[in-house]
């Protein structure tokens, strides 16, 4: 029986970090996984393909070409499922590549198979050789991310009724498409492919979708994907998915009906730790198979077993996953870390991309905080011009008491990576003035930082040391010289 410093069960982002970590800090750890390539959902299933897809289409479609060119124009007239297949599997078998080889130079040991605990510090893996191995380790990272959610009321057939896994294995791209659920993974998906002109209809149960986004934002957006294409239905609850043969049809509780030739459910998500047997590690999951832990350790109710990644829910992000797994395996192996950073950006890599950091306007309303908000339109800019851009918005928020910016919302071309510029800001408690004093390259869309700070600014209060300055400068001897 082989002994480790560190197990980690499961081998995405969070596991990945984890275990790189352990493996510069000299110790012995092993990395378990089910599938026979390592890289987890975030790899295979989820992150990577996902934003890979979203890019293949944007590029094969014309997207960002078609203000200049005409909504007909495509770089590829006729777009299949293998067109969109191409880059996905180069794609990932590079960051297989990459992650091996990480793995490698580190001394991760991994080992595939499904594991389960048989005590508090002992688990036993079974291969798909039929063989079981039995380990046992002083610490513990339980990774093992999601599963897709698959109600028994869905007719699922891999083909035609598919969920987020399964959809990037379609044979073809359908005519329409029904997207269920208006979650992060559904919105993504709906999007991209009305980018590909298929008539796309989006179902969300509630009256509402991704609260957790500015609503002014979510405003913006509804209208830029609503006139892209997509038929979003709020408020519409399920009674019937069928599988009609020729087409799916979904019944709905307002007596409604939609047809499409393939639907995709993306409804939730569940903790992959059915097989875990956590129990006999003295471990309990909530009703959606999460384990709940130290925010700040990540450490489990079991102190020397440990959770991060989507397994432990909210933000169940890649970006945050890395940071939670490299963060709990320096605290197993008690090595000292700086600690996380309060602000940490949302992306969601939909048409137009989304990205979020620090307050909404509603945080800010619930907690009574005295604010200003600053509004940049990407079409202002010029960079906008030169990239044909119709849409796009920038929105901050900042507080009128301490002048600080509180949180920043963009949705439109390249929100994902502008956003890290607020992340910064934010986390180094920088105010408005920073956005007015300092020079952005020109033309660029970071240009609408300064032109949102600016719009705040103009409406803000001025502070007493501003006015002081300013009584000085007119007391001046040159300022008396240039009055006369």
């Amino acid at each position: 029986m082989s002994h480790f410093d560190l197990i980690i069960i499961g081998s995405g982002p969070a596991g990945r970090s984890a275990a790189i970590q352990a493996g510069k800090l000299k110790r012995r750890v092993l990395v378990i996984d089910r599938k026979d390539r390592l890289g987890g959902v975030s790899v295979h299933t989820g992150t990577i393909p996902s934003k890979t897809l979203r890019e293949t289409v944007l590029n094969l479609s014309g997207w960002r070409e078609r203000s200049f060119y005409g909504r007909s124009y495509r770089v590829k007239q006729d777009i299949d499922a293998d067109d969109l297949k191409v880059r996905l599997h180069k794609t990932l078998d590079y960051e297989v590549d990459v992650l091996e080889h990480q793995f490698n130079r580190n001394h991760v040991e991994t080992l595939n198979g499904l594991a389960r605990f048989t005590g508090p510090n002992e688990i036993e893996v079974a291969t798909e050789a039929g063989e079981v191995t039995r380990l046992t380790a002083d610490r513990f990272l339980i990774s093992t991310g999601t599963r897709t959610y698959r109600p028994d009321t869905v007719p699922f057939n891999g083909t035609t009724i598919v969920d987020s896994d399964e959809f990037l294995e379609l044979g073809q791209i359908p005519r329409s498409l029904i997207v269920v659920g208006a979650g992060v993974i559904g919105v993504e998906y709906a999007t991209m492919f009305s980018a590909l002109d298929v008539r796309v209809t989006l179902i969300e149960p509630r009256d509402s979708f991704l609260d957790f986004i500015d609503r002014t934002v979510i405003q913006e957006f509804t209208h830029q994907i609503r006139e892209n294409g997509v038929d979003l239905r709020l408020g519409a609850a399920i009674d019937k998915v069928e599988d009609a043969g020729t087409h799916v049809e979904v019944s709905m509780a307002n007596g409604r009906h939609v047809r499409a030739e393939m639907l995709l459910f993306a409804a939730g998500r569940m903790g992959a730790t059915g097989t875990l047997n956590v129990a006999a590690a003295g471990l309990q999951t909530d009703h959606r198979g999460r384990l709940d832990v130290d925010r700040k350790t990540y450490q489990t109710g079991v102190p020397h077993i440990y959770a991060a990644g989507d397994v432990i829910g909210h933000p169940s992000l890649a970006s945050t996953s890395i940071q939670q797994g490299r963060v709990a395996a320096c605290h197993a192996l008690d090595t000292p870390t700086l600690p996380e950073s309060p602000w940490f950006p949302y992306g969601i890599y939909s048409v137009p991309e989304i990205s979020t950091c620090g307050m909404s306007e509603e945080e800010m309303q619930e907690r009574g905080i005295p604010y200003e908000v600053g509004v940049a339109r990407f079409r202002e800019t010029s960079r906008g011009h030169i990239m044909g851009l119709e849409h796009g918005m920038l929105k901050m928020l900042f507080s009128l008491k301490t002048r600080r910016v509180l949180g920043v919302q963009i949705v439109g071309e390249g929100a994902t990576e502008l956003i890290h510029i607020a992340q910064a800001v934010l986390n180094l408690k920088g105010t408005v003035d920073y956005f007015v004093q300092n020079t952005f390259n020109y033309p660029t869309l970071a240009e609408a930082y300064k032109i949102a700070g600016l719009d705040a600014f103009n409406r803000m209060p001025i502070p007493e040391e501003y006015k002081v300055r300013r009584d000085e400068a007119d007391k001046s001897p040159a300022t008396s010289a240039r009055a006369k």
